[in-house]
């Protein structure tokens, strides 16, 4: 381009020395210059002329012939848009890989724009929520408006994924998992979990049935071991029979933690939801373990401000807490103390459960919340615990848009803390901090 534009720069001094050469002869110097200049200017405007025509016109042929600094200009503008033919040809054929990849899958990709309007969708998109080329530009909104899905969408919380009938097959269920890139724009990825939907609704049939099933015989056995155990004349048979009735408590309250969580499973959300005063509620709790931890002397306190309110099932709390409260006591030595602590911040009701017993490590305390899932399994069994009534918790706290956090250190204790939404959540609170050990 400095090659072009040095002999642009000769072009026009030898021009002007001619102009002046010119002047000199012809006695006139000014109309001999501006004529020069005129012809300059008019070559240049040539040069602009076919620049532009070729740019209207030709785009797709070569640059017209030229010297100097137009030259150089027509071959880097000839260049340039070679340059930007192969890097749109690239960049189709990257689109285009992408669009045969996400049409070859089995779930649905739905791309929307920073409105949330339809963008573009792949063929099992539409297979499953049954779109039209003429919806492109359309609103999400109006093609599933399941309440849960709007919800869902307009929150702008998308860390979990959304389970909800299809909106266009009554049979089927779908999962929404949605992700944002760019700016704003979101993509869906649409999933049909019928089979897993069905294979989940057979497991918990069948837990269910199995567990009811099982209550009956088992209160028979019960039934028979106390009338032997009471009648019992031969003192060999004492301990075969206290350890025959010890098991079948053990397997009643399986049994019953089972059903608990059936029906935790298969019921409403929203059943029975609705402000509920949190003192009566933990008070009662209080004096139904106060037995069991009066057995091993045990501290139990309670902190609860009155009128303390919170949404929610008066009965799938109490047993929520209960199992907090209880599994505090059976894992707390002799002479340990348990508190029961309760208050608000901001828009959340806090309830804690400490105590000073053994505590666990950090790495258990994601599986605490698994069913049958044991820290320690001798000391578990010991303790007649089931492995139930930690999952019994996460469940109710699910159903109630809770949270259970859990601190623990070796040696130390641990602190259970549940986080409900308040009845009134606009209402301020005071912030505390979270119970000392």
């Amino acid at each position: 381009m400095l090659q072009g534009f040095y002999v642009e720069l000769k072009r026009l001094a030898a021009l002007l020395v001619l102009a002046l050469l010119g002047g000199w002869i012809l006695k006139a110097w000014l109309p001999v210059l501006l004529l020069v200049l005129v012809v300059y200017i008019g070559l240049c405007l040539w040069q602009m002329y076919r620049l532009h025509r070729w740019l209207e016109t030709d785009r797709k042929g070569a640059p017209p012939e030229a010297s100097g600094l137009w030259g150089d200009i027509f071959d880097a503008i000839y260049h340039m848009r070679r340059q930007q033919k192969r890097e749109k040809q690239a960049l189709q054929a990257v689109i285009h890989r992408v669009q045969e990849t996400t049409s070859a899958l089995k779930d649905g990709v739905i791309l929307l724009d920073w409105r949330g309007y339809l963008d573009w969708w792949n063929p099992a998109a539409q297979r499953l929520l049954g779109f039209y080329n003429s919806d492109q530009g359309q609103s999400i909104i109006n093609f599933i408006r399941h309440p849960r899905f709007v919800e869902y969408f307009e929150a702008g919380a998308y860390s979990d994924p959304l389970d909800i009938p299809s909106p266009r097959f009554a049979h089927k269920r779908l999962q929404f998992q949605i992700t944002r890139f760019g700016k704003n724009e979101r993509l869906i990825v649409v999933r049909d979990i019928t089979r897993l939907h069905h294979l989940e609704q057979m497991r918990k049939d069948f837990v269910a049935n199995v567990s009811h099933e099982l209550r009956t015989p088992l209160t028979v056995i019960a039934g028979y071991l106390e009338t032997m155990a009471d009648n019992n004349t031969l003192p060999a048979w004492d301990k075969p029979l206290s350890q025959m009735q010890q098991h079948a408590r053990r397997m009643s309250l399986l049994i019953n933690d089972l059903i608990v969580l059936s029906k935790l499973e298969t019921a409403d959300t929203m059943f029975n939801q609705g402000p509920l005063t949190l003192a009566p509620v933990l008070q009662t709790i209080r004096a139904e373990a106060q037995v069991l931890a009066q057995e091993k002397q045990q501290s139990l306190s309670l902190d609860c401000p009155a009128g303390l309110q919170v949404m929610g099932n008066g009965k799938e709390l109490h047993s929520a807490f209960s199992n907090l409260v209880v599994n505090a006591i059976k894992y707390t030595p002799a002479g340990g103390k348990v508190n029961i602590r309760s208050w608000r911040s901001g828009p959340s009701v806090y309830v804690s459960v400490s105590d000073n017993g053994p505590g666990f490590e950090a790495k258990h305390i994601p599986h605490l919340t698994e069913r049958f899932y044991r820290v320690d399994p001798s000391r578990n069994s010991g303790t007649g615990g089931t492995g139930l009534g930690l999952a019994i918790v996460k469940h109710v706290l699910l159903r109630h848009d809770a949270e259970l956090q859990i601190e623990s250190v070796p040696g130390q204790g641990s602190v259970f803390t549940c986080i409900l939404p308040a009845s009134d959540p606009h209402q301020p609170g005071s912030s505390q901090s979270l119970p000392a050990r």
